[in-house]
């Protein structure tokens, strides 16, 4: 139960104080060894999940950071501790990524399982950058099974330019690559809460 007030303080008479931009300072205490890591690095099955942040002119963010979750292969949950201290055994579906100067970020990972038949699997993505004062919700979708792309709900409620900004692209290497815009031109879509 939340606490309330006392009566002696009055209605409210200011506004919430707004959100705040992100940085300079933004990598200190968010950083934390092989946090990009969510897989041993070329462990079986380990794939990267790669991409850039860019602005809506197509120039890159050097200073966002990314994080994801995710369902591990065979759709569970992870409930496996020992994220922030990384042991290369443990699936935790979480991980962080910084990106470089370019723009670019990436992940040690596997394929995302799905937790209902019929759903696609996807990855949950935050984006933090400076000039944000919010940090921003998408999802990144395989791109493999169409069926069940078309028949997600969500996707299904976007044209077909919008559903193009979440699903990443298989390289040939097994590996995926998805760009994430955040104005202009083909951005991302965002998912509001």
């Amino acid at each position: 139960m939340a606490a309330q007030p006392p009566e002696s303080w009055g209605a409210r008479t200011h506004e919430p104080t707004a959100g705040q931009t992100v940085g300079p300072f933004f990598s200190f205490g968010t950083r934390f060894d092989k946090m990009n890591q969510i897989v041993f690095p070329h462990s079986p099955q380990a794939i990267v999940l790669a991409g850039r942040v860019l602005q809506g002119d197509g120039a890159p963010i050097p200073d966002s950071m990314i994080e994801i979750w995710q369902l591990d292969s065979d759709g569970a949950v992870p409930r496996s501790r020992g994220t922030l201290h990384r042991d290369d055994h443990t699936f935790t579906g979480f991980g962080r990524a910084f990106t470089t100067d370019e723009g670019r970020w990436h992940f040690w990972t596997r394929n995302p399982g799905s937790d209902a038949p019929g759903k696609p699997p996807f990855f949950a993505a935050i984006v933090y950058a400076r000039g944000l004062p919010n940090k921003l919700h998408t999802r990144i979708y395989l791109p493999e099974d169409q069926s069940r792309l078309d028949a997600d709900p969500f996707l299904s409620s976007l044209s077909p330019d919008e559903r193009a900004t979440l699903i990443a692209k298989r390289l040939p290497d097994g590996g995926l690559r998805h760009d994430i815009r955040l104005q202009g031109e083909n951005q991302t879509v965002f998912i509001s809460f």
